[in-house]
């Protein structure tokens, strides 16, 4: 006799990477603000709602704006911090930006 069985997949979550990219911020001095090779922008990836940074990371000032670029959150993230949830009332496609010192590294997101 032949028996059949159907196993229920889980839904396993999912990480993804954002990719960003690094520009320097001019504070308006003359001069340069920054060195002239630019810092490696961090890895951090998304699952859900939450932002997981790689360890050993410095501390950054975190803004996340919506399409009118407005700062809907904002929050520091020390060094110390390898996940960041972000509220959950948060919905669509954003701007994320991450500051460190003289650099700005900027990314999409979809939540």
């Amino acid at each position: 006799m032949l028996m059949s069985c159907t196993f229920a997949q889980a839904q396993v979550p999912v990480q993804h990477q954002i990719p960003l990219i690094c520009q320097g911020i001019h504070h308006g001095t003359i001069g340069h603000d920054y060195p002239k090779s630019p810092a490696v922008p961090p890895t951090v990836y998304l699952e859900d709602n939450t932002l997981t940074f790689v360890a050993d990371h410095p501390e950054y000032v975190l803004y996340i704006k919506d399409e009118d670029e407005e700062v809907v959150y904002s929050t520091v993230v020390t060094s110390a911090e390898t996940e960041v949830m972000l509220p959950s009332y948060l919905s669509g496609t954003y701007e994320i930006e991450l500051v460190m010192g003289n650099w700005l590294f900027t990314g999409w997101i979809d939540l």
